[in-house]
């Protein structure tokens, strides 16, 4: 049963107890100290590039900074010249012309994505790109090349804010934008930015979406406990009905699925974020962020303990969440009781882990970056099999393998902080 979650046993130690993740770096933004704009400087939105090769973030002032983080790795895209190999190495501020509250870089391979019989024109040519798409609050969609910092196109459909993007990881440049206007709408980079569906979950506000491993689910978050779960395969038409999980007791705001597709993350103002099987839409475990965790009744009323953000480490070992409390948390998805790493920022909008794992960004209020080091893990080879298998198999078809019946069940992530099971 997808309910209430039972009271689990935690440990119940004291913030000092806990380990503290060591800062790493910090950004500030160019307009700090301008009286004029401290209510315009938050960060509420941060993204790293899937290649490593940059860091995004809204800086203020309607401005997005865009940072080259790993300068071993250049930026892939086809159409840079040696010009432009000099400069793309330079941090760039990218001027939206409105409050910018949501972020997701892009990254193409080379395709073709017309068919062999039929030539299809098209005005821009992502193949091989790095593109950033910014959400803002108009509910317009701009997108940049990175590599040069030109504007190439904006998107226009949304009615209200922007307020999340994620780009397909599998190199097609699908786009999939949540607005306060209470749709989803998807995008096809490789036809021009084509919104070729909308879609309408019951909420009022959509907060956050994300794409699957393979674009094989579509994830959406938003008020009224709203928590749904789209089987991407006809992407087109989204035929099938979508499923909606039940646990949460306030609004959700922000979601990810772990790098194999198998667990989707939630994020909700109940104080909560809840694991989920996205398969079988059975909820695996809770993560809370009040202790005693709230009764039912105040649930929705936790308002110096909402969980802004979440975020999955790329080997499914660990969530990071950021909370009004004033802690950023490091989970470990293997043990039970409490975080096992905590940094204390009182300012804390969203988080975000970089692609191999290492550290954490986390933006702030006060126009901030803060970059914090991700604790380390040997990975098992049982769970790199785990996780490998779980890319191409579903929760159901585990149960036709011919293996015992424990092997299945860590196949099927039923070890997750077991004394934290939601019932």
């Amino acid at each position: 049963m997808r309910g209430q979650a039972q009271s689990p046993s935690f440990c119940y130690l004291r913030p000092e107890e806990i380990e503290s993740a060591n800062v790493l770096d910090h950004l500030q933004s160019p307009y700090s100290g301008q009286a004029n704009l401290t209510s315009t400087l938050e960060t509420r939105a941060i993204a790293w590039a899937p290649d490593y090769s940059y860091f995004a973030w809204s800086c203020g002032n309607r401005k997005v900074q865009l940072v080259p983080w790993k300068t071993s790795t250049k930026p892939s895209n086809n159409n840079i010249n040696e010009k432009d190999e000099d400069t793309c190495q330079q941090p760039r501020l990218l001027d939206c012309g409105e409050h910018v509250f949501a972020l997701a870089f892009g990254a193409s391979k080379n395709q073709q994505k017309a068919h062999k019989s039929v030539k299809v024109w098209t005005r821009f040519n992502f193949n091989g790109g790095l593109i950033l798409a910014t959400g803002l609050q108009s509910g317009k969609i701009k997108l940049w090349n990175c590599s040069t910092g030109q504007l190439l196109m904006e998107l226009l459909d949304h009615k209200d804010v922007v307020r999340d993007l994620d780009f397909t990881v599998s190199g097609d440049l699908h786009l999939a934008s949540a607005s306060q206007d209470g749709s989803i709408k998807l995008w096809d980079m490789h036809m021009d930015g084509n919104m070729y569906h909308t879609i309408r979950p019951k909420c009022h506000v959509v907060y956050g979406c994300h794409w699957s491993y393979k674009r094989k689910h579509l994830a959406c978050v938003g008020d009224s406990k709203c928590v749904m779960l789209y089987d991407a395969k006809d992407v087109e038409s989204f035929s099938n009905e979508p499923r909606k999980l039940v646990g949460h007791h306030h609004n959700v705001v922000s979601c990810d699925f772990s790098k194999d597709g198998a667990l989707l993350a939630t994020a909700s103002y109940d104080t909560r974020v809840i694991i989920w099987d996205t398969d079988t839409g059975d909820a695996i475990c809770d993560l809370h962020h009040l202790f005693p965790p709230p009764r039912l009744i105040y649930a929705s009323g936790a308002n110096d303990h909402f969980v802004r953000s979440v975020s999955f480490s790329c080997n499914t070992t660990h969530v990071v969440t950021v909370a009004d409390d004033g802690y950023v948390r490091f989970w470990s998805l293997w043990h039970d009781g409490d975080p096992e790493s905590i940094a204390e920022n009182h300012n804390a909008l969203c988080c975000k882990y970089s692609p191999d794992g290492a550290m954490i960004a986390v933006g702030g209020r006060d126009g901030t970056v803060d970059f914090y080091s991700s604790p380390t893990t040997i990975n098992s080879l049982q769970h790199l099999c785990r996780t490998n298998i779980r890319k191409h198999l579903t929760t159901q078809l585990v149960d036709y393998l011919n293996i015992p019946l424990r092997m299945k069940e860590f196949l099927k992530y039923k070890d997750l902080k077991k004394n934290s099971t939601v019932t």
